[in-house]
């Protein structure tokens, strides 16, 4: 519980620096509704999945949380925070720097090993953007203790998004690094009144090391 609360502190440490040195600040809601939920080459869950977030930017800065829940018999509950902060490299380039708690209902949200942190880092490059995770579960042994690497490398060509990515750990079907994400995906807007359009997104994703294969359709509110 003490590591839980500590990286907690840190979060609101940080929130409270960003928000009084910086003016421009915004708050954003959302949510998306997807027929699966896809993650890293995995499926969670069966039925659809309602994915709400709430999010305070000011600058670079951004402090935020974000959840899943599915609708299916077989849930897959999830309620992130995380925080993160960008750079602009210049045309064309940029960089942040992104922590995520990663924490799943139906254990003791207070309990350290109910609990999943990861640093992450992304360059984007124009059209590509290059991406490295690392995912540790906070167990009370080295039992309990679990750490997943996770690359991903996607480019973005016209209206396609595609995604390779792999990793170790929970990505893969050995546990050894490995290829897990292939998806290609794409996304428009559908105009359904003058002046309201909905964005639509899907993606067809397979994962060569646990072979599964998955396709989804979402929306975004």
């Amino acid at each position: 519980m003490k590591k839980t609360l500590l990286i907690t502190a840190s979060f609101l440490l940080l929130f409270v620096v960003s928000i009084s040195n910086v003016k421009a600040q915004e708050w954003s809601t959302g949510l998306d509704i997807y027929s699966s939920y896809l993650w890293r080459g995995a499926k969670f869950g069966t039925g659809a999945a309602f994915q709400p977030a709430v999010e305070f930017s000011a600058g670079g800065f951004a402090i935020g949380a974000w959840g899943s829940y599915s609708t299916g018999s077989e849930e897959a509950a999830e309620a992130d925070l995380y925080m993160g902060y960008g750079f602009d490299l210049g045309e064309n380039a940029s960089l942040s720097f992104t922590l995520t708690d990663y924490y799943f209902p139906g254990s003791d949200w207070t309990e350290g090993e109910s609990h999943y942190f990861e640093p992450m880092v992304s360059l984007g490059v124009g059209a590509f953007t290059f991406t490295a995770a690392y995912m540790e579960g906070l167990g009370d042994d080295e039992i309990n203790t679990t750490s997943d690497l996770y690359l991903e490398a996607a480019v973005s060509a016209g209206p396609v998004d595609i995604t390779l990515g792999g990793g170790d750990g929970q990505y893969t079907d050995d546990g050894d690094f490995n290829i897990c994400n292939i998806m290609v995906g794409t996304s428009k807007e559908v105009q359904i009144t003058e002046s309201f359009t909905l964005p639509v997104s899907g993606a067809v994703m397979l994962n060569p090391s646990t072979g599964g294969f998955h396709i989804a359709v979402g929306i975004s509110l």
